[in-house]
């Protein structure tokens, strides 16, 4: 009996029949080998065990089955033909997803997410500065343009960046291929992110994956330079990308307290990337409550242009309609999501989630959205979320007009700071003079 499912399997063997036997399960990772005859417990494998047999890696249970059965096991056909089956089976069926950090803004992300402990992804880190990337946690590193920069940066010049990468164009097709979905990771404004970040999504995008960029703008105080280069490198980004995530680095001012440290403050933006991603990934490879399959995914974000990010989580009484109202209204979203055309969102809480909280979450998102939006959701319980709620929002599809107001928000706002400094330079100083009646003070 064969019963393939998105994401389980069960595989059965009879040692002394080349039959295999598959049926469905309830977990992508749990893979349960039998063997018959089955008169006691003895007889079987754990999932772990299983999974070390079907792959041929070395077997982790002591006591897993009576030894002449795993004699014959190891050498019977039937087992090299469920070896071979699952594997085509896992690469059919599960959707193979990449993060790659462009540039030090994009690396130190990458580095949020893996100490966050986030799975079933696989991480990168591409940059020029050959120090940085040895401090990266990411398994897979690439450094582009060692000719031109010699590991020494790109000096903050996004056209060093760019050339950069054209340079290591190869190196970053490799990284980029045999993937179903990439998220670029940068921080715009510098120069390997701004200039090299544009060269991974168009060779992701070449790939034919789908292409998510998730970027920051940089904070007002980091200047006029970084604002306008973060400005132009989000334009050329936006070409290449199915779906571009603009996080401004300026409204975490509005949900941090005001006495956070600038370090934390930064760490911060980087967990905002970190929640970005996740909140997109844990769909499709968490196994849930609601499962969402890879094309629904792809289906909603496929050239869809701009999109807003909203997280909230909460815990008490109300938290279900808390959490859906902080995410549909955070500062990171920055405008209503009525304009989406498409809408993404995720609940993930601990065992003690009911199905009248997921109701209430749904009827805040929805209740908000475009009636013809299409909208996806999943609901994730994981006991480590026990008495909270976390609900991530992505909203895509917003039309060419609204994503212009966008630009020219951020536009504004680095005007803004010109404006600041001319006047901080045209005004004079101003020599006070004391009343006639007043007396000198020393303090």
């Amino acid at each position: 009996m064969f019963a393939p499912h998105h994401h389980s399997i069960v595989v059965a063997l009879h040692p002394h029949e080349p039959d295999i036997h598959l049926v469905r399960t309830t977990s992508s990772s749990s893979f349960n080998l039998l063997s018959q005859p089955m008169p006691s417990s003895q007889n079987y494998l754990s999932s772990s065990s299983a999974w070390s047999f079907l792959t041929g890696t070395r077997l982790t249970t002591k006591r897993v089955i009576q030894p002449e059965h795993s004699c014959r096991l190891q050498k019977c056909g039937a087992l090299k033909r469920a070896r071979s089956l699952v594997a085509s089976l896992m690469a059919i069926n599960t959707a193979r997803i990449k993060v790659i950090g462009v540039g030090g803004g994009g690396n130190n992300a990458v580095n949020r997410m893996i100490s966050s402990g986030l799975q079933e992804v696989e991480f990168w880190a591409i940059n020029t500065d050959a120090q940085a990337l040895v401090n990266s946690a990411a398994p897979h590193r690439v450094q582009i343009g060692e000719e031109l920069t010699r590991g020494l940066g790109t000096g903050g010049k996004p056209e060093v960046g760019e050339r950069a990468a054209q340079e290591s164009v190869d190196a970053i097709a490799k990284a980029v291929a045999d993937s179903d979905l990439v998220f670029v990771a940068a921080g715009m404004g510098g120069g390997t992110g701004s200039g090299g970040a544009p060269v991974v999504a168009r060779l992701s995008k070449e790939a034919g994956n789908l292409t998510v960029g998730v970027v920051t703008y940089p904070f007002l105080f980091e200047g006029r330079r970084r604002a306008k280069q973060a400005l132009e490198a989000i334009e050329q980004l936006r070409k290449f990308v199915d779906t571009l995530i603009v996080i401004p680095n300026d409204r975490l001012l509005d949900i941090v307290q005001e006495q956070t440290p600038l370090q934390e403050a930064f760490l911060l933006a980087d967990d905002v990337l970190r929640q970005g991603v996740q909140g997109i990934s844990d769909i499709i490879t968490v196994p849930g409550l609601v499962n969402v399959d890879f094309a629904d995914v792809r289906a909603v974000m496929s050239n869809s242009g701009t999109a807003m990010l909203g997280v909230g989580v909460a815990t008490g009484k109300n938290r279900a309609e808390e959490a859906a109202q902080q995410a549909t209204s955070s500062p990171l979203i920055e405008r209503s999501i009525e304009q989406a055309t498409g809408i993404v969102y995720n609940i993930t809480a601990g065992k003690d989630l009911t199905l009248q909280e997921v109701n209430k979450i749904s009827q805040v998102v929805t209740g908000m959205a475009d009636p013809a939006a299409n909208i996806i959701f999943g609901a994730v319980v994981d006991e480590k979320y026990d008495g909270e709620v976390y609900v991530t929002i992505i909203a895509t599809g917003f039309p060419h007009n609204f994503q212009k107001a966008l630009i020219k928000v951020a536009k504004t706002e680095a005007d803004g700071m010109k404006k600041l400094e001319n006047t901080w330079k045209q005004t004079p100083f101003i020599h006070s003079k004391p009343l006639e009646n007043s007396k000198a003070r020393n303090f």
